[in-house]
C-alpha cells in the first residue's frame, strides 16, 4: 500500500495553504480530499464592494516564503493586475478577489482533490487509514497516511428557533447573496448579529432601500453595535509570540482570556459603521423619517410563519421586555461553530483528552492529546482551536505559522523559519 506522509480533510485556506507549501520545497508526500464539487470561499457572502479585514500579506504563504509561486502578489502578476492594485493603494484585498486568488491556487496543486468526502478515519496504531467516497466518480477508496490534518472549518451557527421555516424566509448570512433577489423584494426585512457580515449585509440592503421600499430593521444581542479594535499595538496579539504566550496558561486562564480579548476579535470595521451612519444621515436630512430600525441588546428567541410573513419573538434583555414583531425576511448573521464531522466523535472520543465535555485537548503543534500517550504518527487539527491557540485561531496569517509547526515536525527538520520575536509587545516580566 502507498502510505503517505499527510492526508488533508477539507480544503479551505489552512489545507490550501498547507498544500501549496508542502508542495515547494519538499518532498513528503500529501494528498487532500474535500466533498464540495468546485473551490469556493464563502460564495454566499462575496458583497461587491467589501474587503478582507486583514492585509495581503496573510496569503497562504508569503509569511513562510515571499518567493513562493503560490503568493497573492503572484496571483496578481499573473492575471495581469499588479499596477492595478498598485493603484488601489489599500493594503486589504477584496473578498471577492481573495476568493478567486484561493482558487487559482488549488487549480496548481495536483495534491488537492474535490468531489471527494471523507467518510471514515481509522487509527492503526502506526498509521491512519483515511476512508473516502469520491461520489465524482461513484467510487469508494481507502488512503493510508502517517499523519491526519482536520481542516473541515465551520459551519452556520443558528442559536435560536427558526421552527422548520425555508431558507427563502429566513437564512444564515453565508446564503445572503444566493438569496438576495428574493430578499430585496419583500416591504420588511430584518438582519441580526453584531459583527462584520452583519453590518455587510446591512449597509448592502441599506443602499438599495431606496430602490426597493422596505423597511429594514437591525438587532443584536450585544450592548452595541461596536468597533472592532484596529490599534496596531491591540493587533499584536495576532502574531506567533502571542500565541506562546497563551499556550502557557491553564484551560480556565484561557477562556477568561478570550472574553478579554471580545473587542479585538469581534466588531465591526470602522469604515463600515461610518458608511452606514454617514448614509443613514444624508437619507435624514431636513428630519425626514425613514423606516429603518437599529436596535442593540436584543435577543432574537424564535422565528414563525406568519401568514405569508414571519413573526419574530424577542427580547430586550436588559429591561427584561419581551416584544415581537412582523417581518417578511430574516438574515442571520449569527455566526459558526466547528464543523466536526460524525466519524470524528465515534472513532475518536474515547481515544483522545478533553479540556471539558465539548474542547478537545490540543497540544502547543496543534495535535491532538491521546491517551495512550506518546505517539509518532499524529492527528493534526485546525477546526476549534480558540480554546487552545488563543484569539488568532480563525486568523489567516497565523494560520501559516501553524502550518510551519506542521510542515516542519513531520519532515524531521527545518523546511522554514518560524518567526518569533516579531512584535513591540511582551506579555509576561522577563
Amino acid at each position: 500500500m502507498k502510505l503517505y506522509d499527510v492526508i488533508g480533510i477539507g480544503i479551505g485556506p489552512y489545507n490550501l495553504g498547507l498544500a501549496a507549501l508542502t508542495n515547494e520545497k519538499t518532498d513528503l508526500e500529501t494528498i487532500f480530499f474535500d466533498q464540495n464539487g468546485e473551490f469556493a470561499w464563502h460564495p454566499g457572502m462575496l458583497i461587491h464592494g467589501t474587503d478582507l479585514q486583514v492585509p495581503f500579506l496573510a496569503d497562504l504563504v508569503t509569511f513562510a516564503n515571499p518567493t513562493s509561486k503560490y503568493t497573492f502578489l503572484n496571483y496578481l502578476h499573473e492575471q495581469n493586475r499588479l499596477y492595478k492594485f498598485f493603484f488601489f493603494q489599500k493594503f486589504e484585498m477584496p473578498r471577492s478577489e481573495y476568493a478567486s486568488y484561493l482558487k487559482w491556487v488549488a487549480e496548481q496543486l495536483p495534491s488537492c482533490h474535490l468531489k471527494s468526502e471523507v467518510s471514515d478515519v481509522i487509527d492503526h496504531g502506526n498509521h491512519y487509514e483515511v476512508v473516502v467516497n469520491h461520489w465524482g466518480i461513484q467510487e469508494q477508496k481507502s488512503y493510508f497516511t502517517k499523519h491526519v490534518v482536520l481542516g473541515t472549518g465551520s459551519t452556520p451557527n443558528i442559536p435560536f428557533e427558526l421552527d422548520k421555516i425555508e431558507s427563502e424566509f429566513a437564512h444564515h448570512s453565508s446564503q445572503y447573496v444566493y438569496l438576495k433577489d428574493q430578499t430585496i423584494r419583500a416591504k420588511h426585512i430584518t438582519v441580526v448579529g453584531s459583527g462584520q457580515s452583519a453590518s455587510e449585509i446591512f449597509y448592502d440592503l441599506l443602499k438599495l432601500q431606496e430602490h426597493f421600499n422596505y423597511h429594514l430593521a437591525w438587532y443584536t444581542r450585544s450592548p452595541g453595535f461596536l468597533q472592532l479594535d484596529n490599534s496596531k499595538l491591540g493587533q499584536e496579539v495576532f502574531s506567533p509570540d502571542y500565541v506562546d504566550y497563551f499556550q502557557t496558561l491553564s484551560f480556565q486562564q484561557r477562556q477568561a482570556t478570550l472574553e478579554h480579548l471580545g473587542q479585538l476579535r469581534k466588531g465591526i470595521d470602522k469604515e463600515t459603521l461610518h458608511k452606514i451612519h454617514e448614509l443613514l444621515y444624508h437619507r435624514t436630512v431636513d428630519n425626514k423619517p425613514i423606516p429603518v430600525t437599529i436596535q442593540p441588546l436584543t435577543e432574537i428567541n424564535k422565528v414563525s410563519k406568519k401568514g405569508m410573513g414571519l413573526e419574530v419573538q424577542a427580547t430586550q434583555w436588559q429591561k427584561e421586555d419581551t416584544f415581537s414583531f412582523d417581518t417578511e425576511k430574516v438574515v442571520l448573521a449569527t455566526g459558526y461553530k466547528p464543523n466536526i464531522p460524525d466519524w470524528f466523535y465515534d472513532r475518536f472520543r474515547d481515544k483522545i483528552e478533553w479540556e471539558d465535555d465539548k474542547l478537545y485537548k490540543v497540544d502547543s503543534n496543534f495535535r491532538l492529546s491521546f491517551k495512550d500517550g506518546s505517539r509518532t504518527h499524529h492527528f493534526y487539527t485546525f477546526t476549534n482551536l480558540a480554546h487552545s491557540h488563543g484569539t488568532g485561531a480563525t486568523n489567516l496569517g497565523l494560520a501559516v505559522d501553524r502550518n510551519i509547526q506542521i510542515i516542519n515536525e513531520i519532515a524531521g527538520k527545518t523546511i522554514y523559519e518560524q518567526q518569533r520575536d516579531t512584535i513591540f509587545t511582551q506579555f509576561k516580566p522577563e
